[in-house]
């Protein structure tokens, strides 16, 4: 179902109510460097973390805001600095920003507190976050805040490290008779990998929902998102997904199993999809977005994890790089997931523009043209189908190739 959903401008300040800035303060080099993204009313809000044990401080104290805080009204970002590894003082450095950021909002909002603040970082790990720099980029940041397509364009750049393009995005949805926005921005590009990723995610929406049915939708929807991307297999310290919904549409209240739930949803998993296959689209020296497609899997987590376990591999990385079909690293990646799948009924075929090749038939290699797979895979975007006939589900990956590039990005990452 469609719901009359419509692709609009202004991302994160798509939503009524929320406004944005980016500015450079510091941090880094000549780069905008922090982010704040502020709704003039409260907002129900929902958040999703790292899996690594390794946690940066942020991380820390969002887990705590969303499990003890009912409301929030802000996020302010910074980049350049990871705030991870960095000891008690790195705890009490967030928790400066968040109590630093309520009062300097208190000139539009003299309630809040420092609870009613998340916070995130992202950048290099292991170096104190130089919190009086960070005090004057909040205070700049909040003299730029506007509800425009430019101040989100800002915050949207704001939040990038090794980056090169913004990801960004915003949607409106009919809602029972009534228009609901949601936008987002995003930024990742290295340490990509199922379980969440180097990456943040920050959503906005005006949507009527409350607390505990935006969390359950937030886990739901980045089980089949953020949670089927690799880029290098590695899992970062940062990883934060957040989504503010502040109600200013003044739709009916969206409440799960309903027809407007259903609505909400779809356009909610638009969103985190898109923002999750940018990140691929940019992953560090990337040159080839690979989607990775298994149908006919006898359960959907054998589907993901033959899915994952593809888009993963180094081996099938490397052979995209040289755009060779070297479909024996697929099948490898494939036997070594943990999930079932009968060898006797595969078929795989590699696709692009360009056109489509199957070089496997129930199981058995067959002839093909090497001339013309060479051309397929060439291209910037290729799409890998695994039929198997084992069962009805299945399940879609995202990754991309492993260059020479990245090497570099990551040798001298602190330079």
């Amino acid at each position: 179902m469609m719901n009359n959903i419509k692709k609009i401008e202004g991302n994160v300040c798509a939503a009524k109510g929320f406004l944005a800035s980016g500015i450079a303060c510091g941090l880094k080099k000549v780069k905008k460097d922090v982010a704040l993204i502020y709704s003039e009313t409260p907002c129900t809000f929902a958040g999703v973390f790292t899996q690594n044990t390794v946690a940066a401080a942020p991380v820390v104290h969002d887990r705590a805001v969303v499990k003890n805080s009912k409301y929030v009204n802000a996020i302010i970002i910074n980049s350049g600095n990871a705030n991870a590894a960095t000891g008690d003082q790195g705890l009490k450095d967030c928790e400066e920003t968040a109590l630093y950021t309520a009062k300097a909002l208190s000139q539009l909002n003299d309630e809040l507190m420092g609870t009613n603040i998340l916070v995130c970082s992202t950048g290099v790990i292991g170096v104190p976050l130089p919190i009086a720099i960070l005090k004057k980029g909040i205070d700049l940041s909040i003299t730029e805040l506007a509800h425009s397509s430019k101040a989100a364009d800002d915050a949207a750049t704001a939040i990038l490290t090794t980056d090169k393009t913004k990801k960004e995005i915003a949607y409106s949805v009919d809602i029972d008779g009534t228009t609901v926005n949601i936008g987002g921005i995003a930024k990742g590009s290295g340490m990509i990998h199922p379980n969440m990723a180097t990456m943040l995610s920050f959503i906005t929406t005006d949507a009527n929902i409350d607390k505990s049915t935006l969390q359950k939708l937030l886990g739901s929807s980045i089980k089949d998102s953020y949670n089927m991307i690799s880029v290098d297999g590695d899992t970062s310290t940062n990883d934060t997904v957040l989504v503010l919904a502040n109600g200013e549409s003044n739709c009916k209240k969206i409440v799960e199993g309903t027809n407007e739930y259903k609505a909400f949803k779809e356009v909610f998993d638009i969103v985190h999809t898109y923002l999750a296959k940018e990140i691929v689209k940019d992953g560090e020296g990337a040159g080839t977005f690979i989607e990775m497609v298994v149908e006919g899997a006898k359960s959907k987590d054998d589907a993901k994890k033959l899915a994952r376990s593809v888009i993963k591999s180094s081996l099938v990385k490397a052979a995209f790089f040289g755009a060779d079909a070297n479909f024996g690293r697929i099948l490898c990646a494939m036997g070594y997931s943990g999930a079932y799948f009968n060898l006797e009924g595969l078929d795989l075929s590699f696709s692009s523009k360009i056109g489509q090749i199957k070089v496997i038939s129930k199981g058995t290699p067959i002839p093909f043209d090497e001339i013309l797979a060479k051309q397929i895979l060439l291209e910037k975007e290729v799409f890998v189908l695994a039929a198997l006939e084992d069962g009805i589900y299945s399940a879609t990956a995202w990754g991309c190739d492993l260059s020479y590039e990245y090497v570099r990005i990551n040798g001298d990452y602190r330079s």
